[in-house]
């Protein structure tokens, strides 16, 4: 390693790596600090959701970051293309979210219909269930009706981190793995950041280590309170192709395999799969998709998800150690493009987008 760099970055998954990625190609000399190959990562277990639908009911400022993100996806996913030769399977062909009931497809609209009315950009499009079987002939004949979204799409959560590492490192930065950082001091203009033995100094840091920001952000004055929420997926054989958009809780890969989630689950740092949930993800995939109930599943896993209070980001720079920033957020895929885009301009001087004025640590003191 050197021992000066311009920025460092903590944390090696989506976010970390799609803000260190948007630095090094704006000529930064930047370097990622990276846990263990084993450590706990949402990036790895990710269901690969480009996903506005739904989001920010509780705030339309989450919904506007989202959709800012998502409307950034494609050439973001073109230029890793272009840099590494590696297509992340990128598509946004639209998404459904379907309804079983009379009374849940009423749900969902009521929640996009506020959403609309605070920022029109959310399309959508309410379907029964012939409008829903025109689009999606694999449907069951149970399912009520859905929502369509042009705003939506999915992506390849493990060959986008591919890219994003081999983009990183063609722009010049150093990735140093197996690297836990236990100290990070503010020298005034610079910070020195110690992983046990080891240590090096950069003009500026970025804490994106997602749970592990709980325990790093005190040491630069700065506030992380997440918490770990497991959720778990099914993963199937591959089956001839039936589904050509992604759902919510049912997508078919390009490669023709079925991933099936989600769970929420508060069990600590748990990261492992049991029965009972993986029947309930089976049972949701199949009521929809009756075509599923004779496939065969070949993996499943857990993962933890990294959870503030009111499941929004925290995007913050110190006012007690100038330079020192956060990004903490449970929407890694979704939000990569403007992490990579809006976040790491932000970082380097630009003035802090209007879009995150929500996504302050301060509003859990209040």
């Amino acid at each position: 390693m050197q021992k000066t760099y311009d920025i460092a970055v903590v944390g090696g998954g989506l976010v970390g790596m799609a803000i260190a990625y948007g630095l090094a190609k704006r000529g930064q000399r930047v370097v990622v600090c990276d846990g263990e190959d084993n450590s706990l990562r949402a990036a790895r277990g990710n269901f690969g959701l480009v996903w506005v639908q739904g989001k920010g009911g509780t705030c339309t400022d989450y919904a506007r970051w989202s959709l800012h993100s998502a409307n950034t996806w494609q050439g973001m996913a073109d230029e890793l293309f272009q840099r590494t030769g590696v297509d992340v399977g990128f598509q946004r062909p639209g998404g459904f979210n379907i309804a079983q009931t009379a009374d849940e497809l009423a749900v969902k609209v009521e929640s996009m219909r506020k959403l609309k009315q605070a920022e029109p950009a959310l399309v959508y499009e309410v379907l029964d269930h012939d409008a829903l079987a025109e689009r999606l002939p694999a449907i069951g004949p149970d399912v009520f009706g859905g929502i369509y979204s042009p705003n939506d799409g999915h992506v390849s959560p493990l060959y986008t981190l591919r890219a994003l590492f081999a983009a990183f490192e063609q722009a010049g930065g150093e990735y140093a793995p197996n690297l836990r950082v236990t100290d990070i001091r503010h020298l005034g203009n610079a910070f020195r950041v110690s992983m046990g033995d080891m240590a090096f100094e950069a003009g500026r840091v970025v804490l994106a280590a997602g749970l592990g920001n709980r325990d790093l952000a005190p040491m630069v004055g700065l506030s992380a309170p997440v918490k770990p929420l497991r959720g778990q997926i099914v993963v199937t054989e591959r089956v001839k192709p039936f589904l050509a958009y992604p759902t919510i809780y049912v997508r078919q890969t390009v490669e023709g395999s079925v991933m099936l989630g989600d769970s929420a689950e508060d069990v600590g740092f748990n990261d492992g799969v049991t029965p009972d949930v993986l029947a309930d993800i089976a049972r949701r995939g199949i009521a929809p998709f009756p075509i599923l109930k004779d496939v065969r599943v070949v993996r499943a896993w857990g993962a933890l998800r990294v959870m503030t209070a009111d499941g929004l980001p925290i995007y913050e720079e110190s006012q007690a150690c100038p330079g020192a920033f956060l990004a903490t957020c449970h929407s890694g895929v979704t939000l990569a493009a403007a992490h990579c885009e809006t976040i790491a301009p932000w970082i380097l001087g630009a003035g802090r987008p209007a879009l995150l004025d929500h996504f302050y640590a301060k509003r859990f003191s209040a």
